[in-house]
């Protein structure tokens, strides 16, 4: 799927590690090692990026098991170009992607930024309730989370 407008270009593919490392980075995200990055890229189910003048502004994928687990991951849009309905053109090549290959009795997750989980209500994405909280651990014994 390629989605043209006069200013971005939607296209259906996978960041570089490069492209990656520099949106995760402009959006104060942890640092990750490339190969690792190279790694997560290549195993992605599914990648959108949206291009500017010849430079990835935007990006955002779906993992998983490809049957009963989806998680919506790295959606990030540069500072810069936020605001500007890109992140919504984003989430909507990623729905299209899940309702054409999800089965209807899949899990569809995702972990929202500080501060952005009601952007993905509009989608059907609820919090969970304080009593069911998701858990998560880094690798790293030292690594913080605010």
């Amino acid at each position: 799927m390629e989605m043209m407008s006069k200013e971005y270009t939607l296209l259906e593919r996978a960041p570089t590690v490069q492209e990656y490392q520099l949106l995760r980075n402009s959006v104060g995200w942890s640092t990750v090692s490339d190969a690792a990055v190279a790694h997560s890229l290549h195993n992605s189910l599914y990648s959108v990026c949206i291009i500017h003048n010849d430079k990835t502004i935007a990006m955002g994928r779906v993992i998983g098991d490809a049957g009963i687990y989806y998680y919506i991951q790295d959606v990030v849009v540069l500072p810069k170009y936020q605001r500007k309905g890109l992140g919504t053109q984003i989430m909507n090549a990623i729905m299209n992607y899940l309702e054409q290959h999800a089965d209807s009795t899949a899990f569809i997750g995702l972990m929202a930024a500080k501060g952005f989980w009601h952007f993905y209500q509009a989608y059907g994405f609820q919090k969970r309730p304080l009593d069911g909280p998701g858990m998560f651990k880094y690798q790293s014994s030292g690594e913080k989370i605010d």
